[in-house]
């Protein structure tokens, strides 16, 4: 991830529970062939010391992990591309604002034993946050069905070493510049425009 100060002020604590909240991303890791990437739901321990998601067992990536390897997992947020009209300032080019945050460390195997933990949190993290919905969980599985099910994936989990993030949000801009962007940035295109438009506007 490239560093630009002024972008990269976010506390560890705030890049972590970003990554956390998100639980989805790309881990990736390097091949002989060249990079291997697959994108993955994860859970991650408070401390922003671990993440844990499964594989599918016939995944590459399994060949380079499997002995432990160097890798990232990488978690985009919302984005957004705005127009220099926007900014009501004179001399301005177009740019992308965006959050994003790179979890860097060592991944491995865990034993299967530990698999079926990963797969029930990962499943309660998720269901919890569905308003006015009993949670599913595995114990609705018929007998035997999740055992099944869970032969054909593996558990991975990275001993996270670093966290970086990057808030792009137009700090680099006049305060008046970058509200009137955000109050303008939904009419464009991106993700999550709404939710960039309000970390544009409390951006310091």
């Amino acid at each position: 991830m490239h560093s630009y100060p002024l972008f990269d002020r976010a506390s560890r604590a705030a890049n972590v529970a970003f990554a956390r909240e998100r639980g989805f991303g790309t881990l990736a890791v390097n091949h002989d062939t060249g990079p291997l990437v697959s994108h993955v739901p994860f859970v991650m321990d408070a401390g922003g010391t671990m993440a844990e998601m499964h594989l599918a067992r016939n995944n590459g990536l399994l060949t380079v992990i499997e002995g432990g390897a160097p890798a990232v997992l990488s978690v985009s947020g919302p984005d957004g591309y705005v127009s220099p009209d926007w900014y009501e300032v004179d001399d301005q080019v177009p740019t992308w604002n965006y959050v994003a945050v790179t979890l860097r460390g060592r991944a491995s195997l865990r034993p299967a034993d530990e698999l079926r933990a990963q797969i029930d949190g990962l499943s309660a993290q998720f269901e919890r946050r569905i308003v006015g919905k009993t949670p599913w969980t595995s114990e609705k599985m018929s007998a035997g069905v999740v055992e099944r099910m869970m032969r054909a994936i593996v558990l991975v989990r990275l001993d996270i070493e670093a966290v970086e993030g990057t808030w792009k949000l137009g700090q680099n801009k006049p305060d008046a510049a970058r509200l009137a962007a955000a109050d303008r940035i939904e009419a464009g295109s991106g993700t999550e425009l709404s939710v960039l438009a309000e970390l544009m506007r409390t951006a310091k």
